[in-house]
């Protein structure tokens, strides 16, 4: 008599882990052995997880990460200048509750994206929000931004996101509108918010490829000095896959 009511109730409530779990429970035929506090608890306990997971599928598809990386699937195998102890550090998330930055640096190939994408996704793991850009895109989606008057809410907007993974740093040459626009991000972000930055380009080679001399100081005091550094070494992991398999390189990095 009270089950169909109180599904459809739970249902219409979106509480639909604990309409999951409920509808388990009826179908168990020792359930009434259980205490009343003890099913209770069962349902709270899906609902909860099922809340959880659900808003974590939501902060992963807004951070728009390239593939599925994890630093569970990071291979330590050849020495590329991961270490264990570094990756273990960040995997807590506090250099994104402190605020700071990790810098990326290393050839094509050597696993920059995967290395920030497995962060950004072990970010949105622990409940920040993040989001992942590469910088040659997102200053074309910054001039369309100006044209439409999306500008201001749009780096409000990303002053916001605990995490912003910056990829394809130092690329291509930046013109004078772009180190203005990097200065007015990392400006929002610096001691606020958590920055990635992953580049082929050596840390020490980062001021004269910004090109304005005042302009690089303002943007790399913003970046640098509070920051972990990793710098990524050896053969490229495209072709080590490819020699591995005999097939097509696979992309793991740009």
């Amino acid at each position: 008599m009270l089950r169909h009511p109180t599904l459809a109730a739970l249902e219409a409530l979106k509480l639909t882990g604990m309409a999951t779990a409920l509808t388990e429970q009826l179908e168990m035929p020792d359930v009434q052995r259980l205490s009343f506090e003890e099913r209770l608890g069962l349902l709270v306990d899906r609902e909860r997880i099922t809340q959880e997971n659900r808003r974590l599928t939501r902060r992963l598809a807004q951070a728009r990460l390239p593939g599925s990386a994890t630093l569970e699937d990071l291979d330590y195998r050849h020495p590329r200048g991961l270490e264990k102890s570094v990756i273990a550090s960040l995997a807590t998330g506090q250099w994104i509750r402190s605020h700071d930055n990790v810098l990326i640096v290393g050839p094509t190939g050597a696993g920059k994206t995967y290395l920030a994408s497995a962060l950004a996704q072990m970010a949105c793991r622990l409940g920040f929000s993040a989001l992942y850009l590469r910088l040659p895109r997102f200053f074309r989606e910054l001039a369309i931004a100006k044209g439409d008057g999306r500008y201001g809410r749009l780096l409000r907007s990303l002053g916001k996101t605990d995490l912003v993974v910056l990829d394809d740093w130092g690329l291509a040459p930046l013109t004078d509108e772009h180190r203005r626009d990097l200065l007015e991000l990392l400006d929002d972000r610096h001691g606020r918010r958590a920055t990635i930055i992953a580049s082929q380009l050596p840390v020490n080679h980062w001021h004269a490829a910004i090109g304005e001399p005042t302009l690089a100081d303002a943007i790399l005091d913003r970046l640098v000095h509070n920051a972990y550094k990793i710098t990524l070494k050896g053969e490229s992991m495209r072709k080590r896959l490819a020699k591995s398999d005999g097939s097509r390189p696979l992309r793991t990095d740009h």
